[in-house]
């Protein structure tokens, strides 16, 4: 339980800091793949975008400390939950009402979560190793896809759309990555893909900030972030499910969490401008 309690507090971090950092990045220089020195250069002497860096790099030290405690699916699960639980808050903090989207979205993320818990008593949640074969051919059809996406974005997809799925799809190859680096061994070497991951997913998202709104960007990044993850728990790690009613209502926890994250993920109106998105 003390794993859950950590990456619940880490997706509360990680999400504000998605907030703090878009509110930067709508106000720098066009930021660029193509120019990544000029683009670091205009994120770190940016003292707001740096504090939500700050954020977000402290959300994911609890994650890793998580992630070092349970199992995959489970983390990623609360991860995913946890972005219901802090829609809510921040509804009531500002005195607003969500929109019927969200608001089925925050009651789909807490139903999980509830589900989550009732799930963790009848059963085991120790990790697995799983096969490295399968996982790397799962992070190879992730990381693929991602190059993919960047590469048909502008005739298909919106410029912050497309920068939203693959930053997603790179931030959910660096998660798997982080869980195989933390069981040490010879699978430490998995943090050099874990950074390169991070680097690329962080880049994009602070790309696609300047195009889209906050909620479309990140919202469907956080989307792929924990969806990806979850099936690869049960899927190339053989991470156990329990059986009989403990196991639907972890499975039914699982579809709950990504069903709410799917629908937080997109706003009611999304802003078309950078500016509108800021205000």
């Amino acid at each position: 339980m003390i794993a859950l309690a950590l990456a619940f507090v880490s997706t509360c971090l990680i999400s504000l800091s998605y907030l703090r950092e878009h509110s930067a990045a709508v106000g720098l220089p066009p930021l660029s793949l193509g120019r990544p020195l000029e683009s670091a250069r205009a994120l770190l002497t940016s003292r707001a975008w740096l504090r939500g860096f700050a954020m977000e790099s402290g959300g994911f030290a609890l994650y890793v400390a998580a992630l070092a405690l349970a199992p995959l699916a489970l983390v990623q699960c609360v991860e995913a939950g946890g972005v219901g639980i802090l829609a809510l808050a921040s509804a009531r903090l500002s005195r607003r009402r969500l929109p019927r989207r969200a608001a089925w979205g925050s009651f789909f993320a807490v139903v999980g979560l509830a589900f989550l818990a009732v799930s963790l008593s009848g059963g085991s949640d120790s990790s697995a190793k799983g096969s490295l074969p399968e996982i790397a051919l799962w992070l190879g059809a992730t990381g693929g896809t991602a190059v993919l996406v960047l590469l048909s974005r502008r005739p298909f997809l919106d410029q912050g759309v497309g920068d939203g799925i693959a930053g997603g799809l790179f931030f959910a190859a660096g998660d798997i990555c982080t869980k195989l680096a933390t069981e040490g061994g010879s699978r430490t070497l998995f943090a050099i893909p874990l950074v390169a991951s991070y680097l690329l997913g962080t880049s994009l998202l602070q790309i696609g900030y300047q195009s889209g709104a906050a909620l479309t960007v990140a919202g469907i990044a956080t989307l792929l972030t924990n969806a990806l993850p979850i099936a690869a728990g049960s899927i190339v790690f053989d991470e156990s499910i329990p059986a009989g009613f403990y196991g639907a209502a972890r499975i039914f926890a699982f579809a709950a969490v990504t069903i709410g994250a799917f629908l937080l993920a997109r706003p009611r109106n999304p802003s078309p401008t950078p500016a509108a998105a800021a205000a």
